[in-house]
């Protein structure tokens, strides 16, 4: 288990005063990167082989949006591992102690010279301390994408300003084009993201959008394949 303190500052809220969701992502992802000081064998794992964990899945409940300058407490915890998978719980709790934000996550370890999987040894696994699951609300992990009746919207061109140090787009500015394509008076509740295939800088990304009533759906495309998708609730 890691825990970073964080502040609901200025530039991470919106026009209301409340903390952005994409902002929230990154400090979810900030202290899961961080994570890795807590479990030194496997940082080393990393480092000799080459290897990143990378995000394939996310699920977001959003309970309440922190307001601006609140004090936040992101907790985040590993509950199961396997050789090339590993799966985690990032919790936002607000100063008043309650829980913002309960997500679950699943990441794969890829080898960073051949984009492959690559494989956690079973001493390394061994090593690593685990915690119990977390209560939320668990949805299935593939999202569902309507056969038809989407919408075409106006492609994202991949700025410098998305990629992050692992040389491919940052997995919150996904979610931060998504919300663009959103109506302004839709109140995101929930979130599940899909992370397919990584985009890089100067790409382009052509977005489908599907409204499917209760719930909106979001792929980004990249030369015919998808890159993402997104459903928001």
């Amino acid at each position: 288990m890691y825990t970073l303190d964080f502040i609901a500052t200025i530039s991470n809220c919106d026009a209301q005063g409340r903390l952005k969701l994409c902002s929230a992502l990154q400090m979810m992802q900030d202290c899961s990167e961080k994570w890795l000081d807590s479990e030194p064998c496997l940082k080393q794992f990393f480092k000799d082989h080459n290897v990143a964990q990378l995000l394939a899945f996310r699920q977001v409940e959003v309970l309440r949006a922190p307001v601006c300058w609140e004090q936040l407490k992101v907790v985040s915890s590993v509950y199961s591992m396997k050789p090339k998978f590993g799966f985690r719980n990032t919790f936002v709790y607000g100063a008043d102690g309650l829980p913002c934000y309960r997500t679950w996550s699943m990441g794969a370890f890829v080898d960073m010279s051949t984009g492959k999987l690559s494989p956690i040894d079973a001493p390394t696994l061994a090593s690593l301390n685990l915690d119990e699951q977390r209560e939320m609300n668990y949805g299935e992990r593939r999202i569902h994408v309507p056969a038809e009746g989407g919408a075409e919207a106006e492609p994202f061109r991949v700025m410098r300003s998305y990629i992050d140090y692992n040389l491919h787009v940052n997995n919150a500015n996904y979610v931060r084009m998504g919300l663009e394509l959103l109506p302004d008076d839709f109140e995101v509740h929930g979130l599940k993201v899909e992370y397919r295939v990584a985009a890089k800088r100067g790409d382009t990304l052509a977005p489908t959008v599907f409204n499917c009533g209760d719930r909106w759906v979001v792929v980004l495309s990249l030369n015919g394949a998808i890159s993402a998708v997104m459903e928001f609730t």
